[in-house]
């Protein structure tokens, strides 16, 4: 398919950053806001927010989000990067989206947690009446943080359900602090009730995803290292996991070492439910539409694959039964009209 067709396919994406994911135009007024001085040209600025195509490891990568921090310490900043992420995925055909965020990193200036998420919540609503985009968000706590920091973040925000708060998440250092470790993090975040998602397997360690499914948590973002082990794979498969795949960001934070030791083909011969996400559309400089582009071409992927990883997506997404069905029916109309 061309790329023009594969934007118009109907998508749903589960693994987008919001601090990760923030146009050059919207970086720009947010900087004006926060009275912070910009590189002058796109070139530079796209310098400070991308990472290069090939980085050391994920904590090199994870350093570039340091320069979008102080762009998101107010309630008009949040709404309006949530606004533009959300604006940017209907463009590229998402009809359903989750945002995830850690609201510690924009708590410098005396918001709370429950302000923040509430901030990105109004400008996930604005979206949806503009775009018709339905968007949710998902609240990540830091593997680096104290557990007691990242629970008190989940207990102050969990109130928030009704009103579009769809989920937890984990994210941040794998390396130091690997899942086994996070037990007793995990299991207080999944006694608050919402669904968790789990950033797991990207820095070439299959037991942090092991782990993780055995904890019960069934969605894992990344789970890059599963390709090296057959015997995660069916444990996954067994569990009904679900894979949050993001190729672009994979690739270059050394998740993979090359394109040949994605974990792909591993994981479709298999049959684990698999889904295609972008993780940081700016960081990875990447759009959904190309991550279609990119399996595409790299593995041969096929409409009815893309029809099939969107029901995946559908499936193990945080919204209600009722949103589920409403999406199911638009992406079958979608596909039947392409």
């Amino acid at each position: 398919m061309h790329l023009e067709e594969l934007n118009q396919l109907a998508k749903v994406e589960l693994h987008c950053h919001l601090d990760g994911s923030l146009s050059l135009e919207v970086v720009r007024q947010l900087a004006g806001l926060a009275k912070i001085d910009l590189p002058p040209s796109d070139q530079e600025l796209q310098g400070c927010l991308q990472a290069p195509e090939s980085v050391e490891s994920l904590n090199d990568y994870l350093k570039v989000f340091s320069f979008v921090r102080p762009l998101l310490q107010t309630r008009e900043a949040l709404s309006l990067a949530a606004y533009d992420v959300a604006r940017q995925a209907a463009q590229d055909g998402v009809i359903y989206l989750e945002v995830r965020f850690a609201p510690e990193l924009s708590m410098d200036q005396g918001l709370s947690a429950a302000q923040v998420v509430q901030a990105v919540l109004a400008g996930l609503h604005a979206a949806r009446e503009e775009f018709g985009i339905l968007a949710k968000a998902l609240v990540c706590g830091l593997k680096q943080s104290p557990d007691e920091l990242n629970q008190a973040v989940f207990e102050e925000v969990v109130s928030l359900a009704d009103s579009g708060l769809a989920g937890f998440d984990f994210a941040g250092n794998e390396v130091d602090f690997p899942t086994q470790q996070m037990e007793k993090a995990i299991k207080d975040c999944q006694a608050l009730g919402l669904p968790m998602t789990f950033h797991a397997g990207e820095c070439g360690c299959s037991a942090n995803v092991a782990y993780a499914v055995q904890l019960g948590i069934k969605r894992i973002g990344h789970g890059t290292a599963l390709g090296k082990s057959p015997e995660v794979i069916n444990q996954v498969l067994a569990a009904g996991t679900t894979i949050e795949m993001c190729l672009t960001s994979n690739l270059q934070t050394k998740a993979v070492a090359s394109l040949a030791e994605f974990p792909y083909p591993a994981l479709y011969q298999a049959g684990v439910a698999l889904t295609i996400n972008t993780d940081n559309r700016t960081v990875s400089n990447t759009t959904l539409t190309r991550e279609y582009s990119l399996f595409q071409e790299y593995f041969q992927t096929s409409k009815d694959d893309f029809y099939q990883f969107n029901c995946n997506a559908i499936e193990a997404s945080f919204a209600s039964v009722e949103e589920k069905e409403i999406l199911r029916k638009q992406l079958e109309a979608n596909y039947q009209s392409k």
